[in-house]
């Protein structure tokens, strides 16, 4: 990340003197469960831990070069590997597999079927085993069934092979998630939660150049085997290279990171002590999933996921056909397509930097919102020979991630308590795969090429969003507020190591919620 922010270097984690002697005794009930950060300090035996600005920064630039880029090209395949159905989808998979009427509109909603089936349960092994491993595992297995696509002979196999798929790659949102939350500061999550979503676009742009590559490339000199199958055996066997490279990488927790010395293992967890979450805890808590499911945030979240990914559900599997629409032929929609993805590189990376900036990630989302929403109102209100107008107004929808991942950032550092934090982001996920269920169904074949009925149902759900994220904003901001008055109270004490007995935000009265 850039220098101004390892300068800064999170000053906060300095402060390992803190006198934790105090908490507000209730939180005795549930703090024997420690965190594993707990066990390691317990093993220190009392000795000092010293953590200087020059060692924060040493730690967050090895933590960086080890675990974002791995990171960050597998977040980029998790979305060419969604969408290479649409890049396919022009290229002879209709024909190849005999789809009729709205047979393509379900192959894109299946995959969420499998994945909204295994989230919740995706979620509790990722707490249940090591998120590393676990994680890697199901990066190999998904690259390895997108692969399979190229055998696809009908629609049962090819709703099958797009079932397990969803299945698969349910693991890899919350569990990078978790790796960000385990790792990074809360004025680092922000940021870094930005840069490693951001590369979906540049899967957009990857793909989109691979898919006009093997088109122009089959035309000209023919080929064995159709181009569609060609694009999902690269993309597939690309993903298990990557599973296998991040299962060599990326370590369970600081305590095995082969990457770090021995006592830079203990410092990098104390650097991220200000979290008060620890970095993971085993144990599965129900006290924790009724204090989720009872947290009005959880639902403004999960409805926001919802309504939100109406719009990507459609837009996402329908972008290559929404482009000829505009008329162009299908292997310039390939190219056209690319640029897309380079409006929701730069939307993501303003929106991290900004809102890490201004301590104000909601408020800074609702740009890429509002932008997104007045390229839908362009594809709309245009004329139908203004062609390159309404492909621009395509390009600006692709800022309309900067809301989600806003809200997917404060799971990681708004949600605290292991078993909270896994629930929060299951559901929040659920309701994600429930909108891109009902995304393709609402663009019909009958509307086609305009689909004006999707539009407008795009318009609307982002407009419904809008006051979903005002919302969310006000109820953190009366929060923190009800929390400095319990803190400023007479005879408010705090706990030993408080920030290690996995304690949720709302126990903990010292927890700050990031805005």
């Amino acid at each position: 990340m850039d220098k101004e922010e390892e300068a800064r270097g999170d000053l906060d984690t300095t402060d390992l003197e803190l006198s934790m002697k105090n908490v507000d005794p209730k939180l005795l009930k549930h703090g024997n469960d420690a965190d594993e950060a707990m066990k390691a300090f317990e093993n220190m035996e009392g000795e000092a831990i010293e953590l200087d600005e020059a060692t924060n920064r040493r730690l967050l630039r090895a933590i960086d070069w080890h675990i974002m880029p791995v990171m960050c090209c597998v977040y980029g395949m998790n979305f060419l590997d969604k969408t290479t159905l649409s890049y396919a989808s022009i290229m002879g998979l209709k024909e190849d597999l005999s789809l009729v009427g709205d047979q393509y509109s379900w192959l894109g909603s299946i995959f969420y079927f499998g994945y909204i089936a295994w989230e919740y349960p995706t979620s509790r092994l990722l707490q249940l085993l090591p998120l590393g491993k676990y994680s890697g595992a199901c990066i190999v297995v998904w690259g390895a069934i997108l692969a399979c696509f190229a055998a696809a002979k009908n629609y049962p196999g090819a709703i099958a092979i797009r079932f397990f798929l969803g299945v698969f790659e349910a693991a890899v949102t919350p569990g990078f998630a978790l790796l960000t939350s385990q790792w990074y500061t809360r004025n680092e999550q922000g940021r870094r939660v930005n840069f490693w979503y951001s590369f979906n676009g540049w899967g957009q742009i990857f793909g989109g150049l691979v898919a006009y590559g093997i088109a122009v490339g089959t035309e000209k000199n023919g080929s064995s085997i159709e181009p569609w199958k060609i694009v999902f055996l690269f993309t597939g066997l690309f993903t298990v290279t990557l599973g296998l490279l991040f299962l060599w990488i990326v370590p369970d927790n600081q305590l095995n990171a082969r990457w770090l010395k021995k006592e830079d293992r203990i410092l990098a967890i104390a650097r991220v002590r200000i979290n008060q979450q620890g970095i993971g805890n085993k144990k599965f808590k129900w006290y924790q999933v009724k204090e989720a499911l009872l947290d009005p945030m959880t639902w403004a979240f999960f409805f926001f996921a919802l309504i939100a990914d109406i719009p990507n559900g459609g837009i996402t599997n329908f972008f290559s056909q929404l482009i000829t629409s505009f008329g162009y032929t299908p292997e310039q929609s390939l190219l056209y397509g690319t640029p897309a993805g380079a409006v929701e590189i730069v939307a993501l990376l303003l929106n991290g930097y900004i809102g890490d900036k201004t301590g104000q990630r909601i408020l800074t989302s609702l740009g890429g919102l509002l932008t997104a929403t007045l390229g839908v109102i362009l594809i709309v209100a245009l004329p139908l020979e203004n062609n390159v107008g309404r492909l621009v107004g395509y390009y600006l929808t692709q800022a309309f991630p900067t809301s989600f991942v806003a809200l997917l950032s404060l799971i990681s550092s708004n949600v605290a308590g292991y078993t909270k934090k896994t629930t929060v982001a299951a559901l929040y996920l659920i309701g994600y795969c429930v909108g891109n269920i009902v995304g393709p169904l609402t663009f019909r074949p009958e509307d086609a090429p305009r689909y004006v009925s999707a539009e407008i149902v795009i318009i609307v759900c982002w407009g419904v969003c809008l006051f979903i994220l005002l919302f969310i904003w006000f109820w953190y901001q009366k929060e923190n507020r009800r929390k400095e008055n319990i803190r400023s109270a007479p005879g408010y004490v705090r706990l030993e190591n408080q920030e290690f007995r996995d304690l949720t935000d709302i126990e903990n009265h010292d927890f700050i919620y990031t805005l």
